[in-house]
């Protein structure tokens, strides 16, 4: 990443958990962290395994849900509506 954000370890694991969800787009990443897509495969190939970077790329590449610009209108949430809801956008304790 060319322009260093300092993000905490808990944005970070964040950032790679709407990485890895199917609903939550790119824009969605940029409009919270400011890490646009290109930013984001860097997080990911600096934080993953190689062999889960590579599994990562081969599923973001042919989801519709992940790139707003190919995204069907009617995809208006960033998670499943069976998903419990977070609040703040914080992952609920356990």
């Amino acid at each position: 990443m060319k322009n260093k954000l300092l993000l905490s370890n808990e944005q970070i694991d964040r950032i790679i958990e709407m990485a890895w969800e199917d609903r939550t787009p790119f824009d969605a990443i940029l409009a919270q962290f400011g890490l646009n897509e290109k930013n984001v495969i860097d997080l990911m190939r600096k934080e993953l395994k190689i062999n889960s970077f590579k599994l990562w790329r081969e599923r973001v590449q042919g989801r519709k849900t992940k790139h707003g610009k190919i995204r069907s209108n009617n995809v208006d949430r960033f998670k499943c509506s069976r998903q419990k809801n977070i609040s703040n956008n914080k992952i609920s304790k356990r």
